[in-house]
């Protein structure tokens, strides 16, 4: 793993990926057909990484501990918890960065627009702190699959999340805090800089090219900050099968 980064052009370069929709299905395990492509990848020499939203548990339940184990970098939480070759060099603390108070102002505010919000299903686990951010479910984290799909069409209309964050973004201006919508039924808060693009500069200095890739590039997703950094060349993608085609277009053909 700590061999030297594939030569390509005489270029150092990494590639790293977003989880949900562009190395696995949304929440769901990765398949063998993007096992097979990063594994090829990684036994051409590439230097592979991943950069999620979801915590080191939930990632490595969706694609796996070997998986895990053969990328260079792991970046959970945004990169707020950083790993190199499986061990943990730095980590940072939304709690410690926000305040207790604050913390408090953001989870007060957002149960009472929960309990008022009208949507067709409500479950449950509507606030997930993690060390780097709050994820807020407005149909909550223990839907099933089905509810999950619903509530991504519906929300496509209805713009909920995004009338969610509006209000967030006016009770809290004052917090300096960015919002990101990712997957299908939740969105993220963390401090202002706390997003993908903060995981590059544990790499910017090691690697050439940056390569990256995620599906939701758009402003106001979740990829976006570090798809549209000049530090990254970026790849938008619509799903793993989409990631697998340009896999082999740059490393495997």
């Amino acid at each position: 793993m700590e061999g030297a980064p594939a030569d390509f052009k005489g270029k150092k370069v990494i590639a790293l990926f977003d989880v949900d929709q562009t190395m696995t299905p949304a929440r769901q395990s990765i398949q063998p057909d993007f096992v097979a492509a990063y594994n090829a990848c990684v036994d051409k020499g590439v230097h592979m990484g991943i950069v999620s939203g979801s915590d080191i548990v939930k990632v490595t339940e969706q694609v796996g501990q070997d998986i895990v184990d053969r990328s260079i970098y792991c970046f959970s939480e945004n990169g707020l918890l950083a790993m190199k070759n499986g061990k943990e060099f730095a980590r940072q603390s939304f709690k410690d960065h926000l305040g207790e108070d604050n913390l408090k102002r953001l989870i007060n505010f957002s149960l009472r627009y929960i309990a008022d919000l009208d949507i067709p299903v409500k479950r449950g686990t509507f606030l997930e702190y993690r060390n780097g951010m709050m994820n807020i479910s407005p149909i909550g984290r223990n839907c099933t699959k089905d509810e999950r799909n619903a509530f991504d069409d519906y929300d496509k209309t209805a713009k909920v999340r995004e009338t969610f964050i509006k209000a967030l973004e006016t009770e809290l201006g004052d917090l300096n805090l960015q919002y990101s919508i990712g997957g299908q039924i939740s969105f993220d808060v963390f401090p202002k800089g706390w997003d993908k693009s903060f995981c590059l500069q544990y790499v910017e200095n090691e690697y050439d090219v940056i390569h990256f890739f995620g599906d939701k590039c758009y402003k106001g997703g979740n990829d976006h900050e570090i798809y549209e950094d000049p530090r990254t060349v970026g790849h938008e993608v619509a799903n793993p099968q989409d990631t697998i085609k340009i896999l082999n277009e740059i490393f495997l053909s």
